[in-house]
């Protein structure tokens, strides 16, 4: 049977290249697999999982168990996959005689703790299910029918799979109480708030009037919330809950979906630029603000954190901060220019996707931790596993799995793994990242009305505009 493939091979370019389009490619079929040219294209789904148990002459590639832990949650339930797996590897080959049980799971014992701690490392949050974690030790106990250090082994294993939940359901909470907080400052503010808010930004570019410094805080933000997003999440928007399953799905466990606070805060953070752009009364404070962000944006493209950099860009044109053009005509605009066509969206977002291989290219050769860090800008990433989904399918027509699918999907998801585990390396700043965690920001409708305050309407639909706001908001 032909070997599964790591990605350096499965992904080779010059494997779907036009110089091999006047050969047929070699198909070949083994127990309900099916390769092409050597690689695993297709597969039933009992083929599929027998192909990740382990076996005393066997055992899967990375890649291949990366990708079947990552997709087969499309198919089946991490439960089912975890009951099946243990079966397979233990019971299925017993054989009554207590000695010869007793050898082959000596045998098999140590690769069946490395397929198990590959999935509590990269998917620990499977785990969260309560009937995982019971198979997890059972497994335990079955093992140690066999084999003592493979037991302890199991232990050891378990032990760093608590810590590591103990540690995200901390994040979680901490996440939720930020939240609330939050919602309980972004009250709607009257015109009299603005005056307090007036204050409060002369005082945050007091606390912090360094851009690079500033980039740094936000960098922090971003990898923290990044290193906290499973994998099973970017396949969480697929997963059908099945009508047979009467347990809730995987992903209704998770008191908080990182993935979507993740999103969350990007929009925070746009919403809180404008804020902070719109409420000075002085043009000249304005337009020192403005310049502020527009050379934090500069410092946030060349530390790689384009998410930042995304989230600056897109508060800066927010109608009520794009129609201050008393206050922009007092800012020099050429670096903001290069920056806003550094995240063009036009030709697919070529310029954007260009830097961000310039990035990764220099990621994969850094010399320090700060050339290390990428930060892609995540709603595109998230776009782009979703086209990726929807212009393939799942199960081709023989009710195989599209395996060739499913690669280029981990292939994805795993650089975003590479990028996530990188340490922030920058000292951290813990005044301004309580700043940017939870100051009040201004609604769209009370941006718009301190924009109109800040720089009176040119017409008289604005006119009216602002009229309605006064009247809205002074009743709220």
């Amino acid at each position: 049977m032909p070997q599964t493939t790591p990605y350096s091979s499965k992904f080779n370019p010059s494997t779907y290249s036009s110089s091999h389009s006047h050969r047929q490619p070699v198909e070949e079929n083994y127990g309900g697999l099916h390769y092409r040219d050597n690689k695993l294209v297709s597969g039933s789904l009992e083929a599929l999982i027998q192909l990740l148990v382990p076996t005393v002459d066997y055992y899967p590639d990375r890649s291949y168990i990366f990708t079947f832990l990552l997709s087969s949650r499309l198919f089946l339930h991490p439960f089912e996959l975890m009951s099946r797996v243990c079966y397979l590897c233990v019971d299925h080959h017993r054989v009554g005689d207590p000695q010869t049980d007793k050898k082959r799971i000596r045998e098999i014992a140590p690769k069946i703790v490395q397929l198990l701690t590959e999935w509590t490392e990269t998917f620990p949050y499977d785990f969260r299910d309560e009937r995982m974690m019971r198979s997890l030790k059972e497994m335990t106990h079955r093992l140690a029918f066999g084999d003592e250090l493979s037991r302890r082994a199991m232990q050891r294993l378990i032990q760093r799979l608590l810590r590591k939940l103990t540690t995200l359901g901390q994040y979680e909470e901490s996440l939720a109480t930020s939240s609330a907080a939050a919602a309980a400052m972004d009250r709607p503010l009257t015109l009299k708030s603005k005056q307090q808010l007036v204050r409060r930004e002369e005082c945050v570019l007091n606390l912090c009037d360094d851009p690079f410094v500033f980039a740094q805080q936000l960098t922090h933000i971003e990898m923290e919330r990044l290193s906290y997003i499973g994998p099973e999440e970017f396949v969480q928007a697929f997963a059908q809950k099945r009508p047979s399953d009467n347990h809730k799905s995987l992903f209704s466990k998770r008191k908080v979906s990182n993935l979507e606070a993740y999103v969350e805060w990007f929009n925070r953070l746009s919403y809180l630029i404008a804020t902070e752009i719109c409420m000075p009364v002085k043009k000249k404070h304005r337009a020192r603000v403005l310049e502020f962000f527009i050379d934090v944006a500069q410092e946030c493209f060349n530390i790689g954190n384009f998410n930042s950099l995304m989230a600056i860009i897109t508060g800066m044109n927010m109608n009520p901060v794009s129609r201050l053009k008393k206050t922009w005509n007092k800012v020099n605009t050429d670096k903001f220019d290069i920056l806003v066509h550094q995240m063009d969206p036009s030709s697919n977002f070529y310029s954007y996707r260009t830097a961000l291989r310039g990035a990764t290219q220099r990621s994969s050769t850094a010399h320090t931790s700060q050339e290390m860090i990428v930060i892609p800008f995540f709603s595109l990433f998230i776009k782009d596993i979703y086209f990726l989904n929807e212009g393939c399918v799942n199960r081709l027509p023989n009710s195989h799995i599209n395996f060739e699918k499913f690669w280029e999907l981990a292939k994805q998801v795993s650089e975003f793994l590479s990028w996530r585990q990188v340490i922030c390396p920058f000292e951290r700043d813990r005044k301004t990242l309580q700043y940017l965690i939870s100051a009040p920001v201004f609604s769209e409708d009370e941006l718009q009305l301190a924009s109109y305050e800040s720089e009176g309407p040119e017409n008289n639909l604005e006119r009216d505009t602002r009229r309605s706001l006064r009247s809205s908001l002074s009743r709220m």
